[in-house]
């Protein structure tokens, strides 16, 4: 049992955990699908204003409440006022759900990495995805290697096992992602895939790719899942928030668009649209690089660059419900990481299965890995950043204070954290339950 709340050894290990919370598969899998939905351009144009102005406020407002008030989620909003603990437990939950539906992606990842390591390529992998999923046995062992793989590192601990993992995978996966990046610029399709993503075309712009983009920035971001305010519990008191907020956005859009440049010059290469939708990872990507040369060199390091951001991401949701058990009912770090395991292990069978066996048993005409999705990404994950706005901007504002600073620009940012950000994300909310 932990006696004293740890920190973080280094603001540069902070910033590295940071940015591989932020930086998952919503970067490299979601961000290039959904710009291509919307339009490539004028879409990149709107989320980068979106990040920078508005979602950084959410995300400065969660560190600060964490490094205020150094505990887990739920006792960091009890402290500021013992009605608002609900919105901690709702934080808490939240963190337990995603990983339920997430890592059956990471399961998928893992096969991926397998068979273009052994060499056992399919000539189909649209069959081929769907035969996966199928089987009853294979995604869901997946599913629990990948959350294996994730939960040793809040099991061993902050400084040994969490800063140690991002301290070696992020350095690695930006060197991947640096080199993939760099070949896709040598294809044919480089300069029409480039043209994509930076002219715009603002025939495309509408109000559904403005929420798009916003539900896309929050969702990158890690904001409204507790992730933050628990990393922000980790802080040292010298350290500047809004700075390190910055600093984070500038790495998180950094990859995102380097993400774009890696996939849209392969997509335009081949012939195949950009608004390929979520498929794109696991189906259209797999079946062009059968059409490149290196295809086990390129589609190994792809993987291995998925994994890492999703098993980096996933850290800090388990470190989240782990920080709970921990400081709520003192327990060790060791049987809440236990407890932890159990908990989304039990919520990652139906998730799994939910491509196979139980494919037809529905929630709102959902299955139970969509359900997953669409109520954290849609519903929990927006209410938690509306409650936290509401909360630093008319009840504690001490929060606004130590995330913001002083001076003319730290007044607009308080001024949109009170009276703009609410509407916005009642508006998102609203979206997301049509």
């Amino acid at each position: 049992m932990e006696n004293k709340r740890p920190e973080w050894t280094s603001y540069i290990s902070f910033i590295i955990a940071t940015i591989g919370s932020a930086v998952g598969l919503g970067n490299i899998w979601r961000f290039p699908y959904i710009m291509g939905e919307y339009g490539g351009a004028v879409f990149l144009l709107v989320y980068l204003f979106m990040v920078a102005l508005i979602c950084a406020i959410p995300l400065a407002v969660e560190l600060a409440m964490g490094k205020i008030y150094k505990s887990d989620v739920v006792s960091v909003y009890e402290k500021i006022n013992s009605r608002f603990k609900i919105f901690g437990i709702i934080g808490g939950i939240t963190a337990v759900l995603i990983p339920a539906f997430y890592f059956v992606v990471g399961g998928w990842i893992i096969n991926y990495i397998w068979i273009f390591l052994i060499n056992d390529i399919p000539a189909d992998f649209s069959a081929y995805f769907l035969t996966m999923n199928a089987n009853p046995y294979i995604p869901l062992s997946l599913t629990v290697l990948f959350l294996l793989c994730t939960i040793i590192f809040p099991f061993i601990g902050l400084n040994k096992g969490i800063e140690r993992a991002n301290n070696i995978m992020m350095p690695l996966f930006g060197i991947m992602l640096i080199l993939l990046a760099g070949y896709a610029l040598t294809l044919s399709g480089a300069q029409e895939g480039l043209r994509f993503m930076f002219k715009p075309d603002f025939s495309k712009f509408s109000g559904e790719m403005i929420l798009a983009a916003l539900g896309q920035a929050l969702f990158t971001l890690s904001i409204g899942m507790g992730a933050m305010i628990t990393y922000g519990s980790y802080l040292k008191k010298e350290v500047n928030i809004r700075k390190s907020v910055y600093t984070l956005i500038f790495f998180d859009t950094v990859v995102a668009m380097l993400a774009g440049i890696m996939i849209f010059p392969i997509v335009f290469t081949n012939g195949i649209e950009p608004t390929a939708g979520a498929t794109l990872v696991f189906i259209s990507l797999p079946q062009i690089f059968l059409s490149l040369p290196f295809t086990r060199v390129l589609a190994v390091i792809f993987f291995l660059l998925l994994f890492f951001a999703a098993i980096t991401s996933g850290i800090s949701l388990l470190e989240t419900s782990i920080a709970c058990l921990c400081d709520r009912f003192k327990m060790s770090r060791k049987k809440s990481a236990l407890l932890i395991f159990l908990a989304v292990l039990l919520l990652a069978l139906p998730s799994s299965l939910s491509f196979g066996l139980m494919t037809d048993i529905r929630i709102f005409d959902k299955t139970f890995f969509d359900f997953l999705d669409y109520i954290t990404s849609n519903i929990l994950m927006p209410f938690g950043s509306l409650a936290a706005v509401i909360i630093a901007g008319w009840y504690a504002k001490n929060i606004a204070k130590e995330a913001f600073g002083e001076g003319n620009f730290a007044r607009l940012l308080t001024f949109l954290l009170k009276f703009v950000l609410p509407p916005v994300l009642i508006a998102v909310l609203i979206i997301g339950l049509n």
